[in-house]
């Protein structure tokens, strides 16, 4: 699977059936050469003119599958709101 597939993919965690968006990047381990984590951007702030929020990381430890169209995650919802970066 190539990266540009992962980025038309939405995440939702299915702790609380949760929509998080779509895959905006992904992070590497530069010195094994796997990927570590998924990063969402978060929701937009007050109509999009002051950008984004925050985004979320999603270590890969988290993802448990990844289908056609969505990738399902199992994070609690307070472990997403640690992860974001603000």
């Amino acid at each position: 699977m190539r990266i540009s597939e992962l980025k038309q993919k939405e995440v939702i965690n299915g702790s609380d059936c949760k929509r998080l968006g779509f895959v905006g990047d992904v992070d590497f381990d530069l010195y094994n050469g796997t990927m570590t984590a998924l990063i969402v951007p978060g929701p937009g702030s007050f109509c999009g003119f002051l950008g984004r929020e925050k985004e979320y990381v999603i270590p890969f430890c988290d993802i448990c599958q990844v289908g056609d169209d969505i990738i399902l995650v199992k994070v609690r919802s307070d472990e997403v709101e640690e992860n974001c970066k603000f």
